[in-house]
């Protein structure tokens, strides 16, 4: 069901009732598949009885219909996937966050000169002077195939119990098809073990002709193991690219790294179409 704080311009709405939001904007009556949309939006009172939209969704409405900069951010946990990102506008940002098992985002505004501080909290980018010392500290990247990362989380995901059985068995499933020799083939499984998280952001825009238009970032949260950055397969990554024997690269990086990495990922004025004010 959707819901809105007016006292902080926050709105809890799903796919669907942007749908609704963009007909009407269009000056278009939803179809039959969204009435039922409509008839939530009405019912909390974001839309009138004749389809006028309420004037607090006049910044976020303005903003979903000419953006700037999009940016995803994907996460991957033991909740399974969620997406949130953050919408540039002209004159203002909106933030939105998933939430394991709702169907409704929470759209948020926020100051532009927070942007990168809301990516960092949306894949929860953490200091990681504090780390102790790990059985893997030595090792600095791992090359193998994706073939290998799908034995390891197929085993584990058959499996529960002891870790150090677990490991045991995931080493086994892999045996000479990983290419990795010891100590990396262990620290390879062990770092799909500590897994926190994947994740990865993702900022695309209109750009001018002869540059970027997108850019990307995927990183392994480790546990305390620290962070890994996907290298390869490199983003963006289209449907269908990917399959068993296409290299993964995993590199440690600092969370201090990884935080001008996401900074990167924005464009710089000249790189888009528009006129800046």
């Amino acid at each position: 069901m959707p819901s809105f704080d007016s006292s902080r311009g926050r709105f809890r709405l799903a796919d669907r009732h942007i749908a609704v939001f963009a007909h009407l904007l269009d000056k278009e009556a939803p179809p039959a598949e969204l009435q039922y949309s409509l008839g939530e939006l009405q019912q909390i009172g974001l839309v009138g009885p004749q389809g006028e939209l309420n004037p607090l969704l006049r910044e976020l409405l303005t903003t979903i219909a000419q953006p700037v900069v999009m940016i995803q951010s994907e996460v991957t946990g033991p909740h399974g996937p969620l997406n949130h990102g953050v919408i540039v506008g002209q004159d203002t940002v909106f933030s939105h966050d998933g939430w394991p098992g709702e169907e409704e985002s929470e759209y948020v505004p926020i100051e532009p000169r927070t942007l990168v501080w809301e990516l960092a909290r949306q894949v929860r980018l953490q200091r990681d002077d504090k780390l102790e010392e790990s059985e893997i500290s030595g090792i600095s990247e791992i090359t193998t195939t994706m073939g290998a990362l799908d034995a390891v989380f197929a085993t584990l995901e058959k499996n529960s119990g002891d870790a150090d059985a677990l490991k045991g068995e995931a080493l086994a499933a892999l045996g000479d098809a990983s290419g990795l020799p010891e100590p990396e083939l262990s620290a390879f499984v062990e770092l799909v073990m500590s897994l926190n998280s994947t994740w990865r952001i993702t900022a695309a825009w209109d750009g001018r002709p002869g540059t970027d238009s997108m850019r990307s970032i995927a990183v392994w949260d480790c546990a305390r193991h620290g962070y890994w950055e996907r290298v390869e397969p490199a983003e963006p990554i289209q449907e269908g690219q990917i399959g068993p024997d296409s290299t993964l690269r995993i590199v440690r990086t600092g969370a201090g790294d990884i935080w001008d990495r996401v900074a990167d990922l924005l464009p710089d004025k000249a790189d888009l179409r528009i006129k800046q004010a």
